[in-house]
């Protein structure tokens, strides 16, 4: 930690709230506005890429398990590399080389994808910093690659027109390695010591040690002044190097000892946004930010209804990780492109994470989904972007478990499940799953019903040349339509209003 470059920074943080518009309070901050861009958007790439894609098992947290004894994570390692003690986490740095990484390659797919905003992991749990740092030289273009990686995808990403947003997980990298503690492993005896960071022990309950859950339940343990003074200064060094349109934090910024914080960095970048002339956000989850002051997230969930404030889903296309393992388990693009209709219906966005090889190469399996995901939106893209919720979300049958670490409890939508989206002067019904017959009844826009009493003026199917016969009556509105659509994906009715 580079002491004298913080305080400046922690002093900077200070000047510039103190002459700013917006101050470190929640009054002032729920005064800042959504950008209108983000509103509009409703499609992202997250990128989990780093470090630990070297061992390339497990998952992203790697770094926390290796240091977790009887986990099959540290039972691989000391197979595979040796005891931690031999061969710790950072002996993984110089192994991850980015030799095939291109920024405008991913940028290209990503916007193939029809992403309209994308979201680079600044700095994981793990400590190891993607981008050029001042305050510490545990980064990318220090070791390991010896590139800028954010740096060269912001300006890939704005190349290709799309948004470049952010995302630091630095918060829990106070305890990331707390695992390390308990056994000779060659970070027992450490203070502080990069990426290691303080490896609060904590958090090395081995009942927690491969999946999230148990670790909200302690958050009551207060980090030291050190490392929220560093949090702070991180975030803010990443805001004015790089003006991400949107820094992501992760969960464990809801433990008390970051409010005062939390008020500081929203403040400062708010303030900076205004230097700039652009619209940015801040993401959170659970109640680290109290409602109109950020952007509320849920990891790998989705919501059962509208929200009226902007929220987005977090989710990723492998199911077992977010950063890239040998056993990645992919989901099928129909499925998100189901999700998405559902999120964007009830006013979220999705965020799509991929996650590359620590070559720099995007698997097979994750292009593919991501270029069909592409080739639907250019069908229907007109009932997604730019779009607004409608009275209601939809209708249907299928249930929407509601909350985090959802996203694969659904079962698979039907032909009565049908969500909403509204541009004026069209009214958009996405039919999630076609029915064999290629009839369909919209229940929510009968006849005399109090969610639609307009006048229809024609109804067609986005991607589509078949014609649409139509009625409408007390059961609903009904559509028929000849000829069989080949194809799994949902279909979006275009019914123009008067």
């Amino acid at each position: 930690m580079k002491t004298d470059r913080l305080e400046g920074y922690l002093e900077q943080v200070d000047d510039v709230i103190a002459n700013g518009t917006y101050k470190d309070d929640w009054s002032s901050l729920s005064q800042y506005p959504v950008p209108e861009w983000y509103l509009r958007a409703k499609f992202g790439i997250f990128i989990h890429w780093g470090v630990y894609s070297v061992p390339a098992f497990g998952s992203e947290w790697y770094p926390r398990n290796m240091y977790l004894q009887g986990t099959p994570v540290y039972e691989h390692h000391v197979e595979t590399y040796g005891p931690p003690s031999e061969f710790g986490y950072a002996d993984f740095i110089p192994l991850f080389k980015a030799e095939k990484f291109d920024a405008a390659e991913w940028a290209r797919l990503f916007k193939a994808a029809g992403a309209r905003y994308v979201m680079p992991v600044a700095e994981h749990h793990d400590g190891f910093q993607l981008y050029d740092s001042e305050l510490s030289d545990c980064n990318a273009a220090k070791m390991g690659p010896e590139r800028d990686v954010v740096g060269e995808l912001r300006s890939a990403i704005e190349q290709e027109g799309m948004v470049f947003t952010a995302s630091s997980h630095r918060a829990e990298n106070f305890w990331f390695f707390g695992g390390g503690r308990h056994f000779d492993s060659g970070i027992q005896d450490i203070t502080y010591q990069e990426p290691y960071g303080w490896a609060d022990p904590v958090y090395s309950d081995p009942d927690h040690s491969t999946t999230h859950s148990g670790t909200h339940d302690i958050c009551s343990t207060p980090p030291s002044k050190a490392h929220l003074d560093d949090w702070l200064a991180r975030c803010c060094e990443l805001v004015d190097k790089y003006q991400p349109k949107v820094v992501w934090f992760d969960w464990w910024i809801q433990n008390m000892a970051f409010k005062p914080y939390l008020k500081k960095f929203a403040a400062y970048y708010y303030n900076r946004s205004l230097e700039w002339g652009v619209g940015v956000a801040i993401n959170h989850k659970f109640d680290a930010y109290p409602l109109g002051t950020a952007i509320f997230d849920i990891e790998r969930g989705q919501l059962s209804d509208i929200r009226p404030r902007l929220w987005q889903t977090d989710t990723a296309i492998a199911k077992n990780s977010w950063g890239y393992t040998d056993n990645n388990d992919f989901k099928n693009p129909v499925d998100i492109v189901c999700d998405m209709i559902d999120i964007v219906s009830k006013n979220g966005c999705l965020l799509l994470n991929v996650g590359p090889r620590a070559d720099g190469t995007i698997n097979d399996e994750e292009r593919a989904v991501l270029l069909a995901i592409g080739e639907w939106l250019q069908a229907n893209g007109e009932a997604i972007y730019d779009t607004d919720h409608w009275l209601i979300y939809g209708e249907g049958s299928t249930r929407i478990e509601e909350g985090a670490f959802t996203d694969v409890k659904r079962d698979a939508f039907t032909s009565d499940d049908i969500r909403f989206t509204y541009r004026a002067p069209c009214l958009y019904a996405h039919v999630l799953k076609w029915p064999t017959d290629g009839r369909v009844t919209i229940e929510s826009l009968r006849a005399g019903g109090r969610h639609f009493l307009g006048h229809i003026e024609t109804i067609d199917l986005l991607g589509f040349e078949h014609h649409v016969s139509w009625s409408r009556d007390v059961a609903g509105l009904h559509l028929e339509v000849a000829g069989t659509l080949s194809t799994q994906y949902p279909v979006c009715a275009r019914i123009r209003i008067d």
